[in-house]
């Protein structure tokens, strides 16, 4: 090969490995997806918020709508209907809409532990799980009282004649007006409702020694929450399987980022979720990443015995009909996600949580 020819052969090798480089780098046209939350904006969806924000989605080629929840809406029935890619939702939810015919698979567990608590005054009888019995309980019900009930059943009581359940309201005000003995709550919101309200004993806001706390995780009758689902059909195309590991490995390090930038995280949750208040949403945020870190396998990947208690409450308790199949989810896709993350921290072992002041309601 002469000399010229050489130089155009290089010349159009450079053009085309070039080509190719830009080609796996920019992005003309993103894939469009949508994500269903559980709930209305706030720091519980933080790591979604700050991988749109700080541009991961678009770095993975990702055009990512993220698609409020509220009261009268069902991730799983979103989702199953084609009307959003991804979802977040809890288990029973879950099990309960495939156990109807709703193909969903989770692909992603981000919280490792349940939020969820039973609060009780520091002056009742009610010291622990065991004390429950002729006392009278607010609850969330739709799928939100499994836990409860599987603390009862461990401790031989019936809830239809042990325990007065009582339908909770979207305010702590049946527990703060003392209409219940105790009520469920979340760490993230119900439990900082209540330290943000001023003890009328004091003048003072309620402080958590003014409670008693039962923990589910503690009483082995924890059920895992919040999870990314998809459908069964949807995640079958090897298009969608790329479209989900991008997905996943943007939101992760959002996740990430939230853990070691809380500060820079909450500004980022104020621009999408001004209300309840930038103390309540401090607040929440670091409960939030209590529940997410650590993560011993890596942030997402499910664990299997967790998985299985949760499914054995929900059919226990008339969730699902059946037992849920191990097919109901999948590590594949995060264990993806989580590979490509070479030199990052995805487990969050050393994770500390901070000391966070509550102020008054709406702050």
């Amino acid at each position: 090969m002469n000399m010229k020819l050489t130089i155009q052969f290089l010349a159009a090798l450079f053009t085309l490995t070039t080509g190719l480089f830009a080609a796996s780098t920019d992005c003309a046209t993103p894939d469009q997806v949508t994500l269903q939350l559980k709930w209305t904006p706030q720091a519980q969806f933080a790591g979604y918020y700050a991988a749109q924000d700080l541009g991961h989605y678009k770095e993975e080629c990702l055009e990512v709508t993220i698609r409020p929840g509220g009261l009268h809406i069902e991730p799983e029935e979103i989702v199953g209907k084609g009307e959003a890619q991804f979802a977040v939702a809890w288990q029973p939810g879950m099990l309960a809409a495939r156990d109807r015919g709703v193909p969903l698979k989770a692909i992603a567990q981000i919280f490792q532990f349940s939020g969820m608590r039973l609060l009780s005054w520091k002056e009742s009888e009610i010291r622990s799980a065991s004390d429950l019995k002729g006392k009278k309980v607010a609850v969330w019900l739709a799928g939100n009282e499994l836990e409860l009930l599987a603390t009862l059943a461990k401790h031989g009581f019936d809830p239809k004649k042990d325990v007065t359940i009582v339908p909770a309201s979207l305010d702590m005000d049946l527990f703060l007006q003392h209409k219940v003995d105790a009520a469920a709550a979340m760490t993230y919101n119900e439990l900082a409702q209540v330290l943000q309200t001023v003890n009328p004993s004091t003048g003072n806001l309620y402080e958590s020694s003014d409670l008693n706390i039962i923990d589910f995780n503690k009483e082995g009758t924890a059920m895992l929450e919040d999870r990314i689902i998809v459908t069964e059909d949807w995640i079958k195309s090897a298009k969608n399987q790329d479209i989900a590991v991008r997905f996943l490995r943007a939101s992760i390090k959002g996740w990430i980022y939230c853990r070691d930038h809380p500060n820079d995280a909450l500004k980022i949750v104020l621009k999408n979720a001004p209300t309840p208040g930038k103390s309540h949403q401090a607040w929440q945020l670091n409960e939030i990443n209590r529940l997410i870190w650590p993560s011993p396998q890596g942030i997402g990947m499910m664990n299997a015995q967790r998985w299985l208690e949760t499914a054995r409450i929900s059919h226990r308790y008339g969730v699902t009909k059946t037992l849920a199949e191990r097919s109901a989810y999948t590590n594949e896709f995060v264990q993806k996600a989580l590979d490509s993350l070479k030199g990052v921290d995805t487990r969050g072992l050393s994770w500390k949580p901070e000391v966070v002041t509550l102020l008054g309601r709406g702050q």
